[in-house]
């Protein structure tokens, strides 16, 4: 098969971020697939142009770069402005792409997933729809779009490609009731996943714990967007609780809109229990979660936000670290079920600080729960698996 992923956000190893994408169709490219991917140069993380490359071949996957205007944590309208200049000019990259069995489509954004099915349509090929996001639910909830008409029309735009997807795909259970009751349709479940063998550390962390001065401290680690919806100022708020807790630290890793106006934060406030730290790209990524004693996931407290299945939470299985968990709904559940760490109600900075203080005190209970993690990892939530149950569907599609 020759498959075409648009896909705005696609990142490799190479870069900070979600690879997600990346490691699945690289798992494609060896069971003798033709990967294609039409992505932007400018980091859906910092909003700045990171590739000026046309386009590029990496683990056997041709990535094409297609124009995009940057300024995406600038504010709603240049936001809107990256979206669609992706959109239109994916899609006459897409045009180029000769000789297409599928193209895969994914959302959010919605915007690029209207240029995947009507690049399908011209080539007159199978249309697979991932839904990674309820958007623009969730942009709804947390009050980024408030607009009547681009509400209205963004609902019609979500209804209308679940209808004419020949396929569609989610990575979280959470999501299936809400796009059966809208169009009818029981999408497929991929779940989200991770791949241990990129969280092998090579130093155990020594090397990062030196660099910021860890020493023995009990390290929480956040790795990901520092956005609106990653509800980071509770971290603050509860290492302002255990400020005097020396051998208590938290360690922010990435980028994001908000990430300035967290680091002014918790410099006012004096908190020497905080270390902020530039993203890293997936290849660097496994010294520093080794350097971790737990990994938080964290999100605000939205009821959309209990469909999740985010990413964090299976790389921090994946690297063998229990999971502290400030996010309820079912991947709450799916921690639970396998032991893999400790849940924490959404929204409160003092049963954050009281999980913390609980879990430095025990840690070959930790330890514990990190091994459980990674053999759920290895059993249930691979790439690998996640590469096979797409690579199936997308068979499927053939036959029609």
């Amino acid at each position: 098969m020759h498959i075409l992923l648009i896909h705005q956000a696609f990142t490799t190893t190479g870069n900070a971020g979600g690879t997600r994408h990346f490691e699945i169709a690289r798992y494609l490219a060896t069971k003798g697939h033709q990967i294609t991917v039409i992505t932007s140069p400018v980091s859906y993380l910092t909003g700045e142009k990171e590739n000026a490359a046309k386009a590029a071949k990496v683990d056997g996957i041709n990535i094409l770069y297609s124009y995009t205007s940057k300024g995406m944590h600038k504010g709603f309208f240049s936001r809107l402005c990256a979206f669609f200049s992706f959109m239109i000019s994916s899609f006459f990259k897409a045009l180029s792409v000769p000789d297409v069995d599928i193209v895969w489509g994914t959302s959010p954004n919605l915007f690029q997933g209207l240029t995947a099915w009507l690049s399908a349509k011209c080539k007159k090929a199978g249309f697979l729809f991932e839904i990674r996001d309820l958007w623009p639910d969730f942009a709804i909830e947390l009050g980024v779009l408030t607009n009547p008409l681009l509400i209205y029309f963004s609902k019609k735009l979500e209804k209308f490609l679940y209808l004419h997807a020949d396929r569609l795909i989610v990575n979280s259970p959470g999501f299936i009731p809400s796009i059966q009751k809208k169009c009818g349709k029981i999408p497929a479940l991929v779940a989200n996943g991770s791949d241990p063998e990129m969280f092998r550390s090579s130093d155990q962390g020594e090397t990062f714990r030196k660099e910021y001065h860890l020493d023995q401290s009990f390290v929480v680690m956040y790795c990901g967007a520092h956005g609106p919806a990653n509800d980071l100022d509770i971290v603050l708020d509860a290492a302002d609780m255990l400020r005097n807790r020396q051998d208590i630290k938290f360690v922010l890793v990435g980028s994001g809109k908000d990430k300035t106006r967290l680091m002014e934060n918790a410099s006012q406030k004096k908190l020497k229990n905080v270390i902020f730290t530039p993203p890293v790209s997936k290849e660097n990524i496994a010294n520093v979660m080794a350097a971790s004693d737990m990994g938080l996931a964290i999100l605000k407290p939205i009821p959309l936000f209990k469909t999740t299945y985010p990413n964090k939470v299976f790389d921090t299985m994946a690297a063998g670290k229990p999971v502290l968990l400030q996010i309820d709904g079912v991947i709450r559940e799916l921690v639970e079920t396998y032991d893999a760490g400790i849940f924490i109600e959404p929204g409160n900075a003092e049963a954050l600080a009281n999980a913390v203080t609980a879990m430095a005190a025990d840690r070959e209970r930790c330890r514990e729960m990190g091994m459980n993690g990674y053999q759920a990892i290895c059993k249930d939530f691979s790439r690998e698996k996640a590469a096979n149950l797409i690579e199936n569907i997308m068979k499927t599609m053939l036959k029609k």
